[in-house]
Protein backbone atom coordinates (compact mmCIF):
# COMPACT_ATOMS: atom_id res chain seq x y z
CA UNK A 1 0.00 0.00 0.00
CA UNK A 2 1.05 3.42 -0.96
CA UNK A 3 2.50 5.69 1.79
CA UNK A 4 0.24 9.07 2.86
CA UNK A 5 2.85 12.15 1.97
CA UNK A 6 2.23 15.34 3.46
CA UNK A 7 2.19 18.19 0.86
CA UNK A 8 1.45 21.06 2.27
CA UNK A 9 -0.03 23.01 5.89
CA UNK A 10 -2.22 25.88 6.00
CA UNK A 11 -3.32 27.70 9.58
CA UNK A 12 -7.00 28.66 9.65
CA UNK A 13 -7.81 32.10 10.73
CA UNK A 14 -8.29 32.91 14.28
CA UNK A 15 -6.24 30.34 16.08
CA UNK A 16 -8.52 27.53 14.63
CA UNK A 17 -5.54 24.84 14.14
CA UNK A 18 -4.24 23.78 11.00
CA UNK A 19 -5.08 22.03 8.58
CA UNK A 20 -2.91 18.84 6.56
CA UNK A 21 -2.92 18.22 2.74
CA UNK A 22 -2.01 14.39 2.51
CA UNK A 23 -2.18 12.42 -0.69
CA UNK A 24 -1.58 8.58 -1.20
CA UNK A 25 -1.20 8.43 -5.08
CA UNK A 26 -4.67 9.71 -6.01
CA UNK A 27 -6.17 10.28 -3.13
CA UNK A 28 -6.24 13.34 -0.85
CA UNK A 29 -7.41 13.60 2.12
CA UNK A 30 -7.69 17.09 4.50
CA UNK A 31 -6.80 17.00 7.92
CA UNK A 32 -7.16 19.30 11.12
CA UNK A 33 -5.36 17.70 14.57
CA UNK A 34 -6.46 13.81 13.98
CA UNK A 35 -9.83 14.83 12.38
CA UNK A 36 -9.97 13.59 8.99
CA UNK A 37 -12.15 16.43 7.54
CA UNK A 38 -12.60 15.63 3.81
CA UNK A 39 -11.20 12.32 1.47
CA UNK A 40 -11.29 12.58 -2.29
CA UNK A 41 -13.20 9.02 -2.30
CA UNK A 42 -16.28 10.21 -0.10
CA UNK A 43 -18.27 12.42 -2.19
CA UNK A 44 -21.63 11.43 -1.80
CA UNK A 45 -23.19 13.41 1.02
CA UNK A 46 -21.81 16.53 -0.25
CA UNK A 47 -23.29 16.11 -3.75
CA UNK A 48 -26.72 15.44 -1.75
CA UNK A 49 -26.34 18.74 -0.26
CA UNK A 50 -26.80 20.65 -3.25
CA UNK A 51 -28.79 18.13 -4.68
CA UNK A 52 -31.38 18.18 -2.00
CA UNK A 53 -31.31 21.84 -1.43
CA UNK A 54 -32.14 22.26 -5.72
CA UNK A 55 -34.89 19.92 -5.04
CA UNK A 56 -36.41 22.62 -2.16
CA UNK A 57 -36.05 25.70 -4.47
CA UNK A 58 -37.06 23.82 -7.41
CA UNK A 59 -37.17 25.80 -10.95
CA UNK A 60 -36.69 29.69 -10.17
CA UNK A 61 -35.08 31.77 -12.68
CA UNK A 62 -31.23 33.09 -11.80
CA UNK A 63 -31.46 31.26 -8.63
CA UNK A 64 -28.38 32.18 -6.52
CA UNK A 65 -26.27 29.86 -4.35
CA UNK A 66 -23.77 30.40 -1.41
CA UNK A 67 -21.56 27.62 -0.62
CA UNK A 68 -19.75 27.46 2.74
CA UNK A 69 -16.89 25.65 2.60
CA UNK A 70 -14.56 25.11 -0.57
CA UNK A 71 -13.55 21.64 0.49
CA UNK A 72 -12.79 19.25 -2.36
CA UNK A 73 -15.33 20.69 -4.74
CA UNK A 74 -17.64 18.07 -4.45
CA UNK A 75 -20.35 20.28 -3.29
CA UNK A 76 -20.03 23.06 -6.04
CA UNK A 77 -19.25 20.67 -8.88
CA UNK A 78 -22.82 19.00 -7.75
CA UNK A 79 -24.21 22.42 -7.73
CA UNK A 80 -22.99 23.77 -11.30
CA UNK A 81 -24.17 20.00 -12.71
CA UNK A 82 -28.05 21.04 -11.77
CA UNK A 83 -27.63 24.16 -12.16
CA UNK A 84 -29.06 26.63 -15.17
CA UNK A 85 -26.30 28.49 -17.21
CA UNK A 86 -27.91 32.08 -15.65
CA UNK A 87 -26.90 30.81 -12.10
CA UNK A 88 -24.75 32.52 -9.82
CA UNK A 89 -23.08 30.32 -7.16
CA UNK A 90 -20.50 32.46 -4.65
CA UNK A 91 -18.46 29.73 -2.46
CA UNK A 92 -16.93 31.28 0.47
CA UNK A 93 -13.64 29.71 1.72
CA UNK A 94 -11.84 30.70 4.91
CA UNK A 95 -8.17 29.40 4.32
CA UNK A 96 -6.57 30.92 1.44
CA UNK A 97 -4.52 28.02 1.05
CA UNK A 98 -7.63 25.47 0.03
CA UNK A 99 -7.88 27.33 -3.12
CA UNK A 100 -4.64 27.36 -3.91
CA UNK A 101 -4.81 23.32 -3.34
CA UNK A 102 -7.68 23.43 -5.48
CA UNK A 103 -5.65 25.00 -8.28
CA UNK A 104 -2.62 23.10 -7.48
CA UNK A 105 -2.21 19.64 -6.32
CA UNK A 106 -6.11 18.76 -6.96
CA UNK A 107 -6.37 20.34 -9.50
CA UNK A 108 -7.65 16.75 -11.02
CA UNK A 109 -10.71 16.44 -8.51
CA UNK A 110 -11.41 20.08 -9.00
CA UNK A 111 -11.60 19.61 -12.32
CA UNK A 112 -12.25 22.88 -13.56
CA UNK A 113 -14.94 23.77 -11.78
CA UNK A 114 -13.29 26.86 -10.31
CA UNK A 115 -13.17 28.44 -13.70
CA UNK A 116 -17.23 28.22 -14.14
CA UNK A 117 -18.01 31.40 -15.47
CA UNK A 118 -21.07 31.11 -12.46
CA UNK A 119 -18.56 31.06 -9.99
CA UNK A 120 -17.26 33.55 -7.91
CA UNK A 121 -14.55 32.61 -5.06
CA UNK A 122 -14.62 34.35 -1.79
CA UNK A 123 -11.85 34.23 0.21
CA UNK A 124 -13.09 34.73 3.57
CA UNK A 125 -16.06 34.09 6.34
CA UNK A 126 -18.82 33.31 4.95
CA UNK A 127 -20.57 34.50 7.94
CA UNK A 128 -19.80 38.09 6.93
CA UNK A 129 -21.51 37.27 3.14
CA UNK A 130 -24.64 35.98 5.47
CA UNK A 131 -24.34 39.17 7.87
CA UNK A 132 -23.82 40.87 4.33
CA UNK A 133 -27.09 39.53 2.57
CA UNK A 134 -30.74 40.70 2.25
CA UNK A 135 -32.56 38.37 -0.01
CA UNK A 136 -29.66 37.60 -2.19
CA UNK A 137 -29.52 33.77 -1.96
CA UNK A 138 -32.59 31.04 -2.82
CA UNK A 139 -29.93 28.12 -1.30
CA UNK A 140 -27.33 28.89 1.44
CA UNK A 141 -25.07 25.24 1.88
CA UNK A 142 -22.98 25.13 4.90
CA UNK A 143 -20.16 22.54 4.99
CA UNK A 144 -17.84 24.07 7.16
CA UNK A 145 -17.49 21.87 10.24
CA UNK A 146 -18.42 18.22 11.49
CA UNK A 147 -21.96 19.44 12.02
CA UNK A 148 -23.52 22.44 13.98
CA UNK A 149 -21.10 23.51 16.08
CA UNK A 150 -17.36 25.01 15.36
CA UNK A 151 -14.90 22.23 15.01
CA UNK A 152 -12.25 24.09 12.24
CA UNK A 153 -13.37 27.25 14.34
CA UNK A 154 -14.84 28.59 17.54
CA UNK A 155 -16.40 31.66 16.11
CA UNK A 156 -18.00 29.15 13.62
CA UNK A 157 -20.79 28.37 16.55
CA UNK A 158 -21.89 31.91 15.80
CA UNK A 159 -23.26 30.45 12.33
CA UNK A 160 -25.48 27.83 14.14
CA UNK A 161 -26.85 29.78 17.06
CA UNK A 162 -30.18 31.87 17.17
CA UNK A 163 -28.64 35.10 16.10
CA UNK A 164 -27.04 33.11 13.00
CA UNK A 165 -29.66 31.33 12.02
CA UNK A 166 -31.54 34.50 12.03
CA UNK A 167 -29.22 36.08 9.88
CA UNK A 168 -29.24 33.03 7.31
CA UNK A 169 -33.47 34.33 7.09
CA UNK A 170 -32.31 37.56 6.13
CA UNK A 171 -29.66 36.71 3.52
CA UNK A 172 -32.49 34.27 1.98
CA UNK A 173 -34.89 35.19 -0.82
CA UNK A 174 -38.92 33.37 0.12
CA UNK A 175 -38.78 29.80 -0.01
CA UNK A 176 -35.14 30.07 0.04
CA UNK A 177 -33.52 26.76 2.08
CA UNK A 178 -30.69 26.84 4.46
CA UNK A 179 -28.77 23.52 3.79
CA UNK A 180 -26.12 22.10 6.61
CA UNK A 181 -23.86 19.03 5.96
CA UNK A 182 -23.13 16.98 9.34
CA UNK A 183 -21.43 14.08 10.19
CA UNK A 184 -24.26 13.36 12.84
CA UNK A 185 -27.51 13.70 13.94
CA UNK A 186 -28.29 16.91 16.68
CA UNK A 187 -31.76 17.14 17.83
CA UNK A 188 -31.51 20.20 19.03
CA UNK A 189 -30.20 22.29 16.32
CA UNK A 190 -33.46 20.86 14.77
CA UNK A 191 -35.20 22.79 17.42
CA UNK A 192 -33.15 26.12 16.98
CA UNK A 193 -33.95 26.05 13.39
CA UNK A 194 -37.38 25.68 14.17
CA UNK A 195 -37.34 27.92 16.76
CA UNK A 196 -35.89 30.47 14.34
CA UNK A 197 -38.85 30.46 11.86
CA UNK A 198 -37.63 28.19 9.46
CA UNK A 199 -39.32 24.41 8.21
CA UNK A 200 -36.69 22.48 8.82
CA UNK A 201 -36.10 18.51 8.56
CA UNK A 202 -33.38 16.05 9.03
CA UNK A 203 -32.01 13.99 6.42
CA UNK A 204 -29.88 10.82 6.35
CA UNK A 205 -27.39 10.39 3.41
CA UNK A 206 -24.64 8.07 3.12
CA UNK A 207 -20.99 9.26 2.73
CA UNK A 208 -20.50 7.54 -0.79
CA UNK A 209 -24.15 7.92 -2.29
CA UNK A 210 -25.81 4.52 -3.38
CA UNK A 211 -22.77 2.70 -1.99
CA UNK A 212 -23.16 2.82 1.35
CA UNK A 213 -20.58 4.43 3.53
CA UNK A 214 -20.84 6.21 6.83
CA UNK A 215 -24.42 7.77 7.85
CA UNK A 216 -24.56 11.74 7.68
CA UNK A 217 -27.33 14.29 7.94
CA UNK A 218 -28.27 17.24 6.23
CA UNK A 219 -30.73 19.96 7.64
CA UNK A 220 -33.01 21.66 5.12
CA UNK A 221 -34.51 23.94 6.33
CA UNK A 222 -37.17 26.21 4.65
CA UNK A 223 -37.37 29.96 5.33
CA UNK A 224 -41.07 30.34 5.60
Amino acid sequence: MLPWIEIDTADIPGGGGQLRLKSRGQEFSIMLGSNELMNSRLSGSEEALASLAREKIGDRPRPAFLIGGLGMGFTLRAALAILPGDAEVVVAELVPAVVRWARGPMASVFKGCLDDPRVTIYEGDVGACIAAARSAYDAILLDVDNGPDGLTRASNDSLYDHQGLRAAQSALRPGGVLAVWSSGPDPRFTRRLKDSGFEAEAVSTRANGKRGGARHVIWLAVKR
